[in-house]
This record gives C-alpha cells, structure tokens and sequence, in this order.
C-alpha cells in the first residue's frame, strides 16, 4: 500500500475502506486495519472521525525539514560504519556478518553500474534504498536504520516523478562513500554522505524554492565535522 502511494496509483485525497483495499490486495480487513493504523503514523494515510481515511497529500512544505533530518542521519550513519570498520579492520578475527553486509553492498553497487550501463534505470530507485538501509546496518544502529527507513519512505514519495535522472547522477558517489567507510574515515565518510544526500535535497529546491535558498544550500556544509575532508563531487 505504502508503495501505490508512493508510485502515485493511490493518489493523494483518495478515500480508502477497508473492503477496497482488502479487494485490491486479496487479504482479509485484518491486516489492512493494520497497515492502515501504521501509515497514518507514518504520515500517508489521514484518518477523520466519521469521515474514514483518505490518501494524505504530498509532504511538501515539510520537504526541507525531511531533508535536513535525513542528513544528520545518514552522516551519523556513515560515521559509524566508519569507526566499526576501523575497530573491526584491526581484529585478529574477522567479523562474519559486518563482512556479509559488506559483501551485500558490493553486489548492490554492480547490480547498479549494469543498470546504468544498459540505461535500465528503474531499478536504481530501489538499489540507491538498499543501498543507504544496508550502510546503516553496518553502522550496528537499529534506531539510526529505523529513523532513515522512516525518512526514506516520505523522501522517495517527494521525488516519485524525477527518480531516472536523479539516480543516474547520483549513483557514482555510492562507492566513495563506501572507499571511505572501508579505510576507517570518520570524518570523510561523514562529510561524503552529507554531501551526496545534499545533492538530494538541493535538486528539490531548485524546483520549489527560490534562487536565494539554493545557493545557500550549495555553499553551506552538512553539518560540521572534526576533519577537513574534500567535499564529493
């Protein structure tokens, strides 16, 4: 459900029953009760007392907001994976499941050049979330992978109809974020994160808001950090 809204097939402003939305996905009105309880939390369904649930309308003015929240997180994210690599770089015993989601990563960053090189460019939507869920989990935080799983759902509902261009563009700066999560580095790790989801969030407001506010958005950092690490390009 929460993706036909995403994708648009459940448009914002759509009234949605139970016995619609159970014909629609073949289930019972058990787990759509459910799913509706838990996206209207997450903010895509707006339920009214004796009026039922509606599809809740684009996030727009808080786009900014999500935005800049996104960035502290992935940063916090990106520099924890960093120091755990660090740590577990200099063990004598490697770690099984840090180099299992490592290895995920690598298989997602392949997957994601094949698409690019072939121009199949669908698929880099859900490789370019898989992507910053599986960094997260090298970071060992569930809040951090649980807040950017949040973020990303309303974020991706914001770009539903510039997703081609914005992943072809983007998807380089994946592996050197990751060179720089393998080496150990905190603070570039950080800052190249903070950059890339930048980017994100600049590409918005060229669109929706003013001059002014993109150029302050290109020439402010993330946020900032104890290093001094090139900005990613």
């Amino acid at each position: 459900m929460r993706s036909d809204i995403i994708a648009g097939h459940l448009e914002p402003g759509t009234r949605v029953t139970e016995t619609f939305l159970a014909k629609r996905y073949g289930v019972s009105r058990m787990p759509i009760r459910e799913a509706l309880r838990a996206l209207d939390a997450e903010g895509f369904i707006e339920t009214t007392p004796n009026a039922g649930a509606r599809v809740a309308h684009l996030p727009v003015e808080e786009a900014d907001d999500l935005f800049a929240v996104r960035e502290a997180v992935e940063m916090a994210t990106a520099r924890r994976a960093a120091e755990r690599a660090r740590t577990i770089f200099t063990q004598p015993e490697p770690d099984p499941e840090w180099f299992a989601v490592r290895h995920q990563l690598a298989q997602v960053l392949d997957d994601g050049d094949a698409c690019i090189a072939r121009e199949d460019l669908e698929p880099l939507v859900a490789l370019n979330d898989r992507y910053h869920l599986l960094v997260a989990e090298l970071s060992a935080s569930r809040t951090l992978a649980t807040l950017l799983r949040q973020l990303s759902h309303k974020i991706e509902w914001l770009y539903a109809l510039d997703k081609f261009s914005r992943g072809k563009r983007t998807w380089p700066d994946h592996r050197v974020i990751l060179g720089a999560i393998d080496a150990g580095d905190c603070d570039r790790a950080a800052e190249l994160m903070g950059w890339h989801v930048r980017e994100s969030r600049i590409g918005y407001a060229s669109r929706t808001a003013t001059a002014a506010r993109v150029a302050e958005l290109r020439s402010t950092p993330p946020m900032p950090t104890t290093g001094t690490p090139d900005r990613a390009h």
